[in-house]
């Protein structure tokens, strides 16, 4: 399984497969018909408390890691974790998307991680 990441703002490729938004809000200045969203998965995204008590501070990545893969496991989420996994079944690669600068601590990293550890 080969599962991607990308921030909104680069430029798809036909490379990455299915692309699955896993933000809550749509990236600003990212023109939809431009995006290349196969699936827009808001349910996978963390909490707005959990967004905001986080703050994108890399002091605080366990932590938030520990707190949104609880969410993840949360019936709320239920539907999009089963759509999440049909894409999966269905496609050898998947890139997640997400808009956050911070390439290495995101809620994307944390899914794809959850999603290879085979917790999904």
């Amino acid at each position: 399984m080969d599962i991607r990441l990308k921030r909104a703002y680069a430029e798809p490729a036909r490379s990455d497969g299915p692309r699955v938004l896993v933000d809550r809000i749509w990236p600003r200045g990212v023109a939809k018909e431009n995006a290349d969203i196969t699936l827009w998965l808001k349910g996978l995204a963390p909490s707005t408390e959990l967004r905001k008590w986080f703050s994108h501070d890399p002091d605080k990545w366990p932590e938030f890691r520990s707190r949104y893969l609880e969410e993840l496991g949360s019936d709320n989420v239920s539907d999009d974790i089963e759509a999440l996994k049909q894409v999966l079944k269905e496609h050898n690669r998947v890139t997640l998307v997400f808009a956050a600068k911070d390439t290495e601590h995101n809620n994307a990293v944390a899914l794809r991680d959850f999603i290879l550890k085979g917790q999904l």
